[in-house]
């Protein structure tokens, strides 16, 4: 049998990764037992603390396991931790220390959700794929800039090490797992139990844009303000780079420095983000909202829609306009 740690972090850890992780995977040892099958790994919860105590001292994990036991793991699980992304890296240094090494050794790793925070921590990642939650995106990048961040997909696979998208989204990793060292039926045996869409391969749907602004150059993040608030009228780059008195080439780079796009890219979210914001609550049509965003072109616009939220424009108000999606 297989050992599999379901990591307990000190602090700032999110219980409900730990918990779902936690019945899911027995779920899938239990069915495999029904078909008479040995289960495939025994389950273990481990932790650099005694007791794990989460959402204002209202619910705590008590581990099976501690890493200073001579313990080696098959794969380790690493749940997700909250928006102290710094307290928690500094308060699980030996936490850290301890998935490389098992690594090292010879074990699978998966990180759920901003667990990637402590994974990508380890060195690990380093020119290697990852996923998060999208809206740690830009912190993660911030600390961790040698490493590939993918958060529009929900799994990523890679040597050995496997990530997750944010929240719910995270157990479908788990299904992933459940199928790679069980098999398809343990693994639909489980979505169906636990009610979770199997097929899903992309957080783009889910993510808003809200512009990277936590940066030192204050002219490029004026530039960033005068996009948004002008992103349905025509804007050159050119001209864009000009008012805030910067050379077009030496204005892009700052641009993507400052924020991971460049600015034809910042611009076409800030316009998707509006476009997406009137799908969900008006019931204009589509070309309506196409020309209230500035675009005139009906296949570039259904094309970029698409490109960055992995649904046309009327997939995308069918999901997300109730009123709208009757008429």
């Amino acid at each position: 049998m297989k050992q599999l740690s379901v990591l307990v972090p000190e602090c700032h850890t999110n219980l409900s990764s730990i918990v779902l992780t936690y019945e899911i995977l027995l779920a899938a040892n239990e069915y495999y037992a029904r078909l008479g099958k040995k289960p495939v790994f025994n389950i273990q919860l481990v932790s650099n603390v005694k007791t794990a105590v989460s959402h204002n001292g209202l619910f705590a994990v008590h581990p099976s396991r501690s890493i200073k036991d001579k313990y080696a793991a098959d794969l380790v699980i690493i749940p997700s931790v909250d928006e102290h992304f710094d307290v928690s890296l500094k308060r699980n240094k030996d936490l850290i220390n301890w998935i490389k090494q098992q690594y090292i050794a010879g074990a699978e790793l998966a990180s759920l959700c901003t667990g990637a925070f402590l994974l990508a921590a380890t060195g690990i990642l380093k020119d290697r794929q990852c996923s998060t939650h999208w809206r740690a995106g830009d912190e993660f990048r911030r600390q961790f800039p040698d490493v590939h961040l993918a958060t529009e997909k929900v799994i990523t696979d890679e040597h050995g090490i496997y990530t997750a998208g944010g929240a719910i989204s995270a157990m479908n990793l788990i299904l992933y797992i459940i199928e790679k060292f069980y098999d398809r039926e343990t693994a639909i045996y489980c979505a169906k139990i636990f009610e979770i869409d199997i097929e899903r391969n992309s957080q783009s749907p889910f993510m808003i844009f809200e512009g990277q602004k936590k940066h030192g150059d204050e002219q490029i993040k004026k530039a960033q303000l005068f996009m948004e608030e002008n992103f349905s009228g025509k804007i050159v780059m050119e001209d864009l780079a000009s008012k805030f008195f910067i050379d077009r080439r030496n204005f892009d780079r700052r641009f993507i420095k400052a924020t991971a796009y460049t600015a034809a890219e910042y611009l076409q979210r800030i316009k998707i983000e509006a476009a997406k914001k009137s799908l969900e609550t008006t019931r204009k049509s589509i070309t309506d909202v196409m020309y209230d965003i500035g675009y005139s072109d009906t296949k570039t616009f259904r094309s970029t829609f698409k490109k960055i939220t992995g649904l046309s424009p009327i997939e995308y108000r069918s999901k997300y306009n109730r009123e709208a999606a009757v008429l």
